[in-house]
């Protein structure tokens, strides 16, 4: 998801963002940063903030380094920068005067002798080391787990990250107690032949190591601008009038989300002017309970033991009961107001009735004519022929009528049958070869068993 300008090379080298800051996609690394500041000149050039934002591993980290070279680095150039006992690479992703805000909110001081330096701009040779070392990392991974568990130990290992040299590895893993991987260390080292750095993290850091995407369809917070990680309790929840649901108010971390704090400030606020000791009013025939707050219509809902049904209530008039219940008046009606909906009521579609327009008799007609005309055009000569043999012969059978009677009828009507001989077939004789065609053997057989039949019969009488 990174803008044209950025990918690989055609010899595999990174290109990095060209944009200088103003990629649109905001997917070039996981945690994209603008520099608003980078187009403003300073009146004093010589103090400006040396020290520059890097980020490693597509941005799932990021540290300070000191900029002492006489190049001047732009976001998303590859530079080389000091490492444990060797160098690695990484991107630029701030500089300027927003280093300077940064250092300030994770307490860094810009003049600390520990801040590392940067050494170079990265090389063909420097990024194929790294593209090396980022290969073994899945591996490394695959097997650190493995060894975990045979030492049975309650951790889950998240992310190894490989330097640039391939001579330190550092394993992020999460654990609800205290470990002692002292063992798990030696086994590293001599497994892998690097320098182990163990690195505990929790639930929501992995998530944003990890990323995905939330239940708002959007990348998650925590992985693409979110590095401050704040305390969620249910109580955010109930301020702002959310069913307690602990599917839906849970994150891929399976915490509760981050982003129940966004909006806690204006509940808060808002909050203020309603009355605190409202849970529950004193009217005539029972008592009402308090529901639900809106603080959108700045109503309250109460609902009556007797009824299921919920009254809103003004904040002036939810205030004017508790007052008469102190004197220990009791009003006999709620006086609740009457809630109007602000959405436009939809307008159903008018469906016109044509299905009685249309008479299927019609229909059958229509296809009758239809089928005889395809018939006609198809067999022409067939339907000239019987229509000369109907002007010369006698009347036809029904088509469904016995053989005999057919076969009479065809003697008759010379003109019939060789008109259909004609059209049809020009070898194919006239009525008499289809007479002989219908006098089959057995049906001779048949004729002359009931004639002998009939002598008999006669001889007897």
């Amino acid at each position: 998801m990174g803008c044209g300008s950025c990918g690989t090379s055609k010899d595999g080298a990174p290109g990095g963002c060209q944009s200088h800051g103003n990629c649109s996609s905001g997917g070039c690394n996981r945690m994209n940063v603008h520099d608003w500041l980078a187009n403003l000149p300073f009146s004093d050039p010589e103090s400006g903030c040396r020290i520059i934002e890097v980020s490693f591993n597509n941005g799932s980290r990021k540290d300070f380094f000191k900029n002492n070279t006489l190049h001047f680095y732009e976001k998303g150039d590859m530079i080389a920068v000091e490492g444990v006992s060797g160098f690695d690479v990484g991107m630029v992703n701030m500089t300027g005067e927003l280093v300077r805000l940064q250092m300030k909110k994770h307490r860094v001081d810009e003049k600390s002798p520990d801040i590392k330096k940067v050494l170079r701009r990265a090389t063909d040779v420097d990024i194929s080391k790294m593209l090396e070392s980022k290969a073994r990392e899945a591996h490394v991974l695959i097997r650190s787990r493995a060894m975990a568990r045979q030492l049975k130990l309650e951790l889950k290992m998240a992310e190894v990250e490989v330097q640039a040299d391939s001579r330190k590895a550092t394993f992020f893993y999460i654990a609800d107690d205290r470990v002692d991987f002292r063992e798990l260390i030696k086994l590293y080292a001599s497994e892998f032949k690097v320098k182990v750095e163990m690195r505990q993290i929790g639930a929501r850091q992995e998530a944003g190591k990890v990323g995905g995407i939330g239940s708002c369809g959007r990348e998650l917070c925590c992985s693409s601008w979110l590095t401050d990680f704040k305390s969620v309790n249910t109580n955010t929840a109930r301020y702002q009038n959310l069913s307690i649901n602990q599917t839906k108010l849970s994150g891929q971390c399976g915490r509760l989300k981050c982003c129940l704090n966004y909006e806690l400030d204006t509940y808060m606020d808002a909050l203020q002017f309603f009355p605190e000791d409202a849970d529950m009013i004193e009217m005539e025939k029972s008592r009402a309970f308090l529901v639900k707050k809106d603080i959108f219509r700045n109503l309250m809902w109460y609902t009556m033991p007797d009824s299921n049904k919920q009254y809103p209530l003004t904040i002036e008039r939810v205030k004017k009961i508790k007052e008469l219940n102190k004197q220990g008046i009791r009003p006999a009606d709620l006086e609740p107001v009457e809630v109007v909906s602000s959405k436009p009521k939809e307008i159903e579609p008018v469906y016109a009735d044509v299905v009685g327009q249309i008479s299927l008799k019609s229909l059958e007609k229509t296809s009758r004519k239809r089928r005889d005309k395809e018939r006609g055009g198809n067999q022409p000569g067939r339907n000239r022929g019987r229509g000369q043999g109907q002007q010369g012969g006698q009347n036809q059978p029904p088509r469904g009528g016995n053989q005999k009677s057919r076969s009479q009828n065809q003697d008759g009507g010379g003109n019939q049958q060789q008109g259909v001989g004609n059209s049809q077939n020009k070898n194919r004789g006239g009525g008499g070869n289809r007479n002989k065609r219908n006098n089959n053997p057995n049906r001779q057989q048949n004729q002359n068993r009931n004639q002998s039949s009939g002598n008999n019969s006669g001889d007897k009488k």
